[in-house]
C-alpha cells in the first residue's frame, strides 16, 4: 500500500494511492462506514495502519476503483506528516564496491546525528540556501518510518517495528560542518533542511529492498547512485542500533545515507529517486528570495 498526504483547501490529508489516481482516507471513511485516521501520522501513532493495509490487500484495493478520485497530475503534496518526534540521520553509508564491506571493522559505528522538525519540507517546497554558507549540499535517501514503539529490538525483529519507507532529501552546510566536524548539528538543522514524501510505501511492496537504486538527481542529470545492499550498515541493521540507545517511537524518521551528495545553489531543482517510489522534487533558492509554501 502506498499512502501519500495532500493539500486541500488549507487541510493536510491523506490518501491511499492507486494506478488511477488518489483517494481520500476520508473518502473511504465515508463509502464503507469505517474509521480510520484520515492522517497518516495518526495512522502510525493508533496503530491503524496494519488494520488499513489488510483491508487494501483483501479487497480494499479493488474497491477503491468505484470511488472519486483526484488524477496524479491533479495532486498537490504536502510532507508525509509535519511533527515527527525524531529525525535521525546516518553518515557515510555506502561503498563504492561490495568488496570494501569486508574490510570494514566490526566494531565500527555507524556516523550519526539529529535534525529538528522546523527543519521539514515536502514535495515541491523550496531548499533555503542559508546566508551562513556559502556551500550547501543535498543528499537523496531512503528514509525508515517507524510503526511501532520500541527499545532494544534485535536485528531480526527489526521489520516487525519498521512501518514502510520514503524518499527523502538530508541537507547540509558543508563549509560550515568542515570547519569543525563538531558543528555537524548546527550544519543540519537549518530550516527546509529536510525534505519528505511524496509517498509512503508499506514494507511488504519492497520485497527486494537491497535491490533499490538510490540516486541524487540534480537539474534532471544523474548525480551520484548506489544500491541498498552496498549499505555498510542495513536498514534492520540501524534501527536496532538506535533502538539500543533510544527508545523509538510510531513516526520517528530515520535516514538511512547517502549515495552522494550534490553542492546546490539558487536556481537549481534537486531529486531523490529511489526505484518503486515517486521521485521528490525540490527547487532551491537563496535566503533572500526564498519563501517557504
Amino acid at each position: 500500500m502506498r499512502i501519500a498526504t495532500l493539500k486541500l483547501e488549507g487541510q493536510e490529508r491523506s490518501a491511499i494511492v492507486t494506478e488511477r489516481g488518489l483517494v481520500f482516507i476520508e473518502t473511504i471513511n465515508r463509502a464503507f462506514n469505517v474509521n480510520w485516521n484520515d492522517r497518516l501520522y495518526d495512522l502510525l501513532l493508533n496503530d491503524q495502519l496494519d488494520e488499513l493495509n489488510r483491508w487494501y490487500q483483501t479487497g480494499g484495493k479493488n474497491r477503491l476503483e468505484e470511488l472519486p478520485l483526484i488524477p496524479d497530475k491533479d495532486a498537490a503534496y504536502a510532507p508525509l506528516y509535519r511533527y515527527p518526534r525524531k529525525i535521525i540521520g546516518v553518515g557515510f553509508n555506502y561503498v563504492e564496491n561490495p568488496s570494501q564491506l569486508a574490510s570494514i571493522p566490526e566494531n565500527e559505528e555507524p556516523v550519526s546525528f539529529m535534525k529538528p522538525d522546523t527543519s521539514l519540507i515536502g514535495p515541491l517546497d523550496s531548499i533555503c540556501i542559508p546566508a551562513q554558507s556559502e556551500k550547501t549540499t543535498a543528499e537523496a535517501e531512503l528514509a525508515i518510518i517507524i510503526g511501532k514503539c520500541c527499545k532494544e529490538v534485535p536485528e531480526s525483529e527489526a521489520p516487525d517495528v519498521v512501518a514502510g519507507f520514503t524518499t527523502a532529501l538530508d541537507m547540509t552546510a558543508a563549509d560550515i560542518h568542515q570547519r569543525n566536524p563538531r558543528f555537524l548539528t548546527r550544519s543540519k538543522s537549518f530550516d527546509t533542511f529536510f525534505s519528505f514524501g511524496p509517498h509512503f510505501v508499506t514494507k511488504d511492496e519492497l520485497p527486494h529492498l537491497p535491490d533499490l537504486e538510490v540516486s541524487t538527481i540534480l537539474n534532471g542529470e544523474v548525480h551520484k547512485s548506489n544500491v541498498v545492499s552496498n549499505m555498510i550498515y542495513r536498514p534492520w541493521f540501524i534501527v536496532s542500533f538506535f533502538s539500543q540507545v533510544m527508545t523509538l517511537l510510531p513516526g520517528d524518521v530515520i535516514l538511512t545515507g547517502t549515495p552522494g551528495a550534490a553542492v546546490i545553489r539558487d536556481g537549481d531543482v534537486v531529486e531523490c529517486r529511489i526505484e518503486g517510489f515517486e521521485p521528490l522534487v525540490n527547487p532551491v533558492k537563496n535566503s533572500l528570495s526564498s519563501r517557504r509554501t
